[in-house]
């Protein structure tokens, strides 16, 4: 019986059309097909990531340079590795250089941070440059570790220039958000709630806001902050560049689109059967029983060539669960989940990065926006609850070009919730082979050593672990203090 799935290669068509629902355009054209109705008149500290991993290049895609891009921001992302835009890239700078509204259709992972960023730091102006400090251009993202990581990778393409790019989210004390905004910021990068609460209270002038972004604009559709969003984009001018991204396109977001954008071209740049495979990624599907799938986990984990490993789950009691039983098992485990304060949060996500432990358990909802390169395998340790969660939990690993490994574990009360996924993907993968901790094509599928067993020998720990990472103080408790539903 087939368990394993590898997708094969497939061209990746790019084309751009002038609203969500028109036909589609050569790229070449496009900046002349749409009308323009708008003029064109610090980052958090966390550990840098190499940017040129997040996203494959083509040899003969063009340069950053040659696009018009402002010479500082050029020599930042070589000092990085990137010097030749991403597809999704190609496609957005022209038209967002030029100060055009547009929707990108993305996945996570397609290099579609710099498709907005690199326009932001092309229009504000910094202190040095004759800022008066109120925020030029905003960010709206869905979740916290999605607002890090962007400002992340904003600052890091702006760093030679005096641009303050501050990122504002809740999980947080008010106080040092509050502080760093009357210090001044050319760009916030905020989540719905805190963006309105510090708006509400005088603190975010969002007055002067010229260019504005919704980033992963259906996950915020998802977890139900489409009112949050409307409101924000009543606080800032009607005269603006907006730019939206999403993976794909539900009715809400359309209707959003046309509300609050101005003609605004759509680029996709996907495969055309993404939504329903991931490249590069081979896909095993276990039966397995609750009562083994720690010590299959286990085992797992000690597969060779295994780099960082990401494992889900669908209940945050779960994912503390496995976290600690990998834990007292001699592995470097971390969870991620709601039920944590924002500091145990980050420091798990620091320590993941770093490598200070190589197993990241984690919430769907928790592990939204987290993105790290180097990830090889993904765990679905819970069934997920459809396909659109599954494809984005096995997305996490195969990226950049490299390949990966995504093993799901099916029980026998998931079997009905996995013929659905199984059919809406047409993975062949119907019936999964009941699986055990020692059966014998588990060892051979994943590679695992003869003679493993579900602890990690001590001379293998060799990792820091959770420990190693401090808990930096965000006025809340930290570990262990609810931090919200996830």
């Amino acid at each position: 019986m087939t368990r394993r799935v590898r997708p094969t290669e497939r061209r990746n068509p790019l084309s751009t059309d002038s609203s969500p629902t028109s036909t589609a355009l050569d790229p070449a054209t496009a900046a002349d097909a749409v009308a323009l109705d708008h003029s064109d008149s610090g980052a958090p500290d966390v550990i840098a990531e190499d940017l040129a991993a997040r996203a494959p290049v083509a040899p003969d895609s063009p340069l950053f340079a040659d696009l018009g891009v402002r010479e500082e921001t050029v020599r930042a992302l070589a000092a990085r590795g990137i010097t030749r835009t991403f597809a999704i890239q190609e496609l957005t700078l022209p038209l967002a250089l030029a100060g055009h509204d547009l929707i990108g259709q993305a996945r996570t992972g397609t290099g579609k941070t710099l498709g907005f960023g690199v326009p932001m730091l092309q229009r504000v102006i910094g202190p040095t440059e004759g800022s008066d400090g109120v925020p030029q251009a905003l960010v709206v993202v869905p979740t916290r570790e999605l607002c890090v990581q962007v400002a992340r990778d904003i600052s890091a393409a702006g760093e030679l220039r005096s641009v303050r790019t501050e990122a504002i989210y809740g999980g947080r004390a008010y106080e040092p958000q509050v502080s760093a905004l009357k210090r001044g910021v050319e760009i916030v990068v905020g989540t719905p709630g805190r963006l309105l609460d510090l708006a509400q209270q005088g603190h975010l002038i969002l007055g002067k806001v010229k260019i504005l972004v919704l980033d992963e604009a259906d996950e915020m559709l998802d977890l139900g902050f489409l009112p949050d969003i409307e409101r924000v984009l009543q606080m800032v001018p009607d005269k603006r560049q907006t730019m939206l991204f999403s993976a794909t396109m539900p009715g809400p977001i359309v209707a959003l689109a046309r509300r609050f954008m101005s003609q605004p071209t759509h680029i996709r740049a996907e495969l055309p059967d993404e939504n329903r495979t991931v490249p590069e990624v081979d896909q095993y599907v276990y039966r397995a029983h609750a009562m083994d799938k720690v010590e299959m986990l286990a085992r797992i984990l000690q597969a060779r060539e295994r780099g960082l490993t990401m494992v889900f789950c669908r209940t945050k009691r779960t994912a503390q669960k496995v976290s600690d039983d990998l834990e007292e098992r001699g592995f470097a485990a971390a969870a991620v989940h709601g039920d944590l304060g924002q500091g145990a949060r980050e420091q798990a996500l620091r320590a993941f990065r770093s490598g200070k432990v190589d197993v990241l358990v984690a919430t769907d909802v928790a592990a939204r926006g987290i993105d790290v390169e180097g990830v090889t395998h993904v765990v679905n340790y819970q069934c997920p609850e459809d396909e659109k969660t599954y494809l984005h939990r096995i997305g996490r690993t195969g990226r950049a070009g490299a390949s990966g490994i995504a093993v799901a574990f099916v029980d026998w009360d998931d079997i009905p919730r996995w013929h659905l996924i199984n059919t809406a993907l047409d993975l062949g993968l119907a019936d999964p082979m009941e699986t055990y901790s020692t059966s014998g094509h588990l060892y051979s599928d994943l590679d695992i050593p003869e003679g493993v067993t579900g602890r990690l020998p001590r001379a293998k720990r060799t990792r820091e672990g959770l420990d190693a990472e401090r808990v930096e103080d965000l006025g809340e408790t930290g570990r262990g203090r609810k931090g919200g539903a996830a």
